[in-house]
């Protein structure tokens, strides 16, 4: 069976690399950004099977960047993990458009690899 691509938006780097360090050990493929530019062209080039994203960015809102993914065909299908310090379940849409899943920070590592394991089945 081949790897699985995930790719993890988050801009705190301690939180990518735990995050990335995790995953690897999973044996999935891991890619990470640190900011929300060129976003779209990367998840079109390396087509992840999940993606994992802040909401708190330094160049642009998660939400709106998980908006402008849900709204493309070519990328609607791939299924979001949104993670967040500052928001909760109740409040990370953006204009009705969800994520998959949500998880707040900090997170429990067998939780969010549950979550990360469910979106893969979707």
């Amino acid at each position: 069976m081949a790897k699985k691509n995930i790719l993890v938006i988050e801009d705190n780097h301690a939180i990518l690399d735990v995050i990335t360090l995790i995953l690897e050990s999973e044996a999935f493929n891991v890619s990470g950004l640190n900011k929300g530019a060129d976003f779209i062209a990367h998840v079109e080039e390396s087509k992840p099977d999940v993606i994992i994203m802040d909401i708190m960015l330094p160049d642009i809102d998660g939400r709106i960047l998980l908006k402008e993914l849900k709204s493309k065909p070519s990328t609607s299908h791939i299924p979001v993990l949104m993670i967040s310090a500052r928001y909760n379940a109740s409040n990370y849409t953006l204009d009705g458009t969800e994520a998959d899943d949500f998880m707040a920070k900090p997170f429990n590592i067998d939780d969010l690899m549950d979550k990360i394991y469910a979106l893969l089945k979707k």
